[in-house]
């Protein structure tokens, strides 16, 4: 294959996943008008229109669809092999991209990287934070941390973390205005902090387990979040109760800035993972964050 042909591949593979000239352009380290010059051209040699541009967007077409499907799992396989000859070398080097929840970012993930990074500077890592359960593979990530029940069985999963319980919380501030409630159902009497997740779309359904016994309760409330760090903040702040995870919680329940009040319907469930394709060649580097998250040190 003439190099030619081989940098435009990539220029339209980098361009058809990020669905805009500006964000390729930048990941790329070029112009837009490079990139759209390489576009023009390898159309014109393939004879086929491989992209749609709009004012507002760019989307491969359907030939360009089956292109991007049949070749870019191929130049994926060049990079890792690439990556893997690199691991050769005396010292772990590499990037990795990594997708997790800002509460397995911070409990989890970034304590690891704490404990690998500062042994290790050739090794960058990328860190997303998304709520979403984000398809890792077509979005070119290394690996992904959620609830192990949110895993794709197709992935390979690994646990990291301690099973997770929930609480719900508020002040005392607030209880002095509202009745404890002493069961799930009572909520939908109370000013609650509600969360929205993208994977959802609607508001997030608070769940409750005693016994065997699930109970799902859909709260109403003034205050509606994206993300749990902010829902704290608003108990905090005392504008009514919060969904939260438990670990969250602890320290401002222990001090009376919060009361929990629910706790024998909040059982515990299976903590976080992380999860990356079966296929995956791993990286030196990789092996190295997965075995900081797998043996974490002693709390």
């Amino acid at each position: 294959m003439p190099r030619k042909d081989f940098d435009d591949l990539l220029a339209f593979i980098t361009i058809a996943r990020e669905r805009s000239f500006t964000r390729a352009a930048a990941k790329m380290g070029t112009s837009q008008s490079a990139l759209s010059h390489a576009m023009r051209a390898l159309e014109a040699r393939l004879g086929v229109r491989l992209l749609t541009r709009t004012t507002r967007s760019v989307s491969a077409t359907e030939i360009g669809e089956r292109l991007l499907l049949s070749v870019a799992p191929r130049l994926d396989e060049i990079e890792a092999e690439l990556a893997a000859l690199g691991d050769m070398r005396d010292k772990p080097a590499g990037n990795l991209r990594i997708t997790a929840t800002e509460h397995a970012t911070n409990s989890l993930l970034r304590p690891a990287l704490a404990r690998v990074l500062p042994h290790y500077p050739d090794i960058n890592v990328e860190v997303v934070i998304d709520y979403g359960f984000t398809d890792i593979a077509a979005e070119r990530f290394d690996a992904g941390i959620r609830l192990g029940e949110s895993v794709a069985k197709d992935m390979i999963a690994m646990p990291i973390g301690p099973e997770m319980r929930m609480a719900v919380v508020a002040t005392p501030d607030y209880f002095a205005r509202y009745p404890v409630p002493t069961t799930p159902q009572e909520l939908t009497g109370h000013n609650c902090i509600n969360l929205r997740f993208p994977t959802r779309g609607g508001l997030y359904a608070w769940e409750f387990d005693r016994n065997g016994r699930e109970v799902r309760v859909r709260v109403e409330g003034q205050l509606v979040f994206n993300a749990a760090p902010p829902a704290l903040h608003a108990a905090l702040a005392g504008l009514g109760l919060a969904w939260l995870p438990e670990d969250m919680v602890e320290a401002h329940v222990a001090s009376g800035e919060l009361r929990r009040v629910l706790e024998d319907w909040c059982e515990p469930f299976p903590g976080y993972h992380i999860y990356y394709p079966s296929r995956r060649q791993r990286s030196q580097a990789f092996t190295l964050l997965l075995e900081a998250l797998r043996h974490p040190p002693p709390r």
